[in-house]
């Protein structure tokens, strides 16, 4: 490995890799495996940050004290009979568009005065 290579912003400096050629393959081998665990720990992502501490008097799964849980969505609240209307009148529109809708809430053509 050429000098040339190395930048000089990652902690070994040319010098540095000549003197630990000197001492023998296992002072490189070390230095070279404590550069790849430094470069695997700038990759890694930290650990994510603690969860911060339940309130006092917290029940897990439970509604906070002094509230409650919702109630029914308001679709719930409409009549089947109006739901099937709906249904059927959008399925008349979908499928069906150039003939009169059916479905009990549309007036009827011919009674609508011009």
């Amino acid at each position: 490995m050429s000098d040339a290579r190395i930048p000089d912003d990652d902690g070994i400096q040319p010098a540095d890799i000549r003197a630990v050629r000197g001492e023998g393959r296992a002072e490189l081998r070390a230095l070279l495996r404590a550069q790849i665990d430094i470069g695997r720990a700038r990759r890694e992502s930290p650990a994510p940050p603690p969860a911060p501490p339940s309130p006092p008097g917290h029940r897990p799964g439970a509604w906070p004290t002094g509230s409650s849980p919702p109630g029914p969505p308001r679709d719930w609240q409409i009549p089947a009979p109006v739901w099937r209307a709906a249904a059927r009148h959008y399925s008349n529109q979908t499928h069906r568009p150039d003939q009169p809708c059916d479905c009990g809430n549309c007036p009827s053509t011919d009674t609508e005065e011009n």
